[in-house]
């Protein structure tokens, strides 16, 4: 009976052996299929030098050459408007108010010194001129009195109290004649025009500088007040750049500097100038001083006080390490450039170059250069590719086909 019982046990243990070794074959056979499929998907790394024969980089245009040290410009940026000074730039008021007769000129129009601009028409001044004339005929009077007195006392016999009257009267006519001749003047009405009979009803306003006739804010037959600015007038030709320099920069900045603007809104228009005043407060809280920078305009550009402008003040030379621009490359917002790691020969010349990326920021741009500053120190005299960089990081992200 023992052994009848483990009769049937040893086909049920054979038939769960079996079982599992078709598991496991199963699962080997799985795994070996899986593992093409994966080395697919794996990207092959990126080779951390790329070598090149001599023949290879002339195909491409790949120069190799030292590090040079250049003298470049050192420079600090900032941003400004364009302006002209207070007495280059008049608003066109009138003295005395009353009704505009007359617009002669149109915005944007030239003007000189003294011209006509327009004519105010007031009957108060009709009233001027006639008190003007009166004090004119009554000191005619006065003067003669003033005259006699005066030869009286020479004589002596004349009395001192007398004298001393006529003297006064005379004295008080005359500073009232000289006042109504300054008023006169002042509405640019000539008072020898008036002794001749000519009584005007209207004054001319005419244009305190020389320059271009800007907005007009004021019509014909409008009435406008006393002190009332009727239109402004700005001389362009002394136009200068505020620019806004922060207190970080603030001490390097200095009297008679050089800077170059660039108009950002006209198309990247170049100009220079110099720095020709500093201002010593901060601008609100921004912690920037104003900078004055006068501009060269002798190649008369359309310039236009409130312009915006892109500048760079120049702040000294120095020796610094620079390559040129073509031989820096950008990235995922990074910059290189490609420095020679081995250099092979044979037969007593270079036959192969091999190149490897070094991580750089990079300075002051000048004359197509621009200071590099490595991020890890580079070898004494290192070569870099100066010229075919891009060639490089094309085929180091695998872009480009072996020659």
């Amino acid at each position: 009976m023992q052994i009848q019982k483990y009769k049937y046990a040893i086909p049920v243990l054979l038939m769960f052996s079996t079982g599992m070794l078709a598991a496991c074959s199963g699962g080997s056979a799985k795994k070996e299929s899986d593992s093409p499929q994966k080395a697919a998907n794996v990207k092959p790394a990126k080779p951390d030098n790329i070598t090149l024969t001599v023949a290879q980089m002339k195909n491409v245009g790949i120069e190799v050459g030292t590090i040079p040290q250049k003298n470049l410009d050192a420079v600090i940026k900032a941003n400004g408007q364009l302006a002209v000074p207070p007495q280059n730039k008049a608003d066109v008021s009138i003295l005395s108010g009353g009704v505009i007769g007359h617009i002669s000129v149109l915005e944007g129009q030239q003007v000189k010194r003294g011209q006509v601009l327009a004519t105010i028409s007031n009957q108060d001044l009709i009233k001027i001129q006639q008190d003007y004339l009166a004090a004119k005929s009554n000191f005619t009077y006065v003067q003669a009195e003033y005259n006699r007195q005066r030869q009286l006392q020479d004589a002596g016999a004349g009395t001192g109290k007398s004298f001393q009257s006529a003297q006064a009267t005379y004295n008080a006519e005359l500073s009232r004649i000289k006042a109504f001749e300054s008023q006169l003047r002042q509405l640019s009405i000539n008072p020898d025009r008036i002794n001749n009979g000519h009584i005007v009803s209207s004054f001319p306003v005419v244009s305190p500088i020389t320059g271009t006739v800007g907005k007009i804010s004021a019509n014909t037959g409008a009435f406008v007040q006393p002190g009332t600015s009727i239109m402004e007038v700005v001389d362009n030709s002394k136009i200068h750049c505020d620019l806004t320099v922060f207190e970080k920069d603030l001490m390097q900045v200095k009297l008679g500097q050089k800077v170059n603007f660039q108009l950002t809104n006209q198309g990247d228009l170049m100009i220079t100038g110099k720095i020709n005043g500093i201002n010593k407060s901060f601008e609100n809280e921004s912690k920037g001083v104003i900078v004055h920078a006068e501009i060269d305009n002798r190649q008369h550009k359309n310039l236009i006080p409130g312009m915006y402008v892109t500048a760079l003040i120049n702040i000294g030379s120095h020796l610094v390490p620079a390559v040129p621009v073509d031989a820096v490359v950008r990235s995922g917002g990074r910059q290189y450039i490609y420095i020679v790691t081995d250099e092979q020969t044979g037969q007593g010349k270079t036959t192969s170059f091999s190149f490897k990326k070094a991580e750089i920021a990079t300075g002051v741009m000048e004359l197509g250069y621009v200071e590099i500053k490595p991020m890890t120190s580079l070898p004494a005299n290192a070569k870099a590719a100066l010229k075919g960089a891009f060639y490089l990081e094309s085929k180091a992200e695998g872009g480009a086909d072996d020659d």
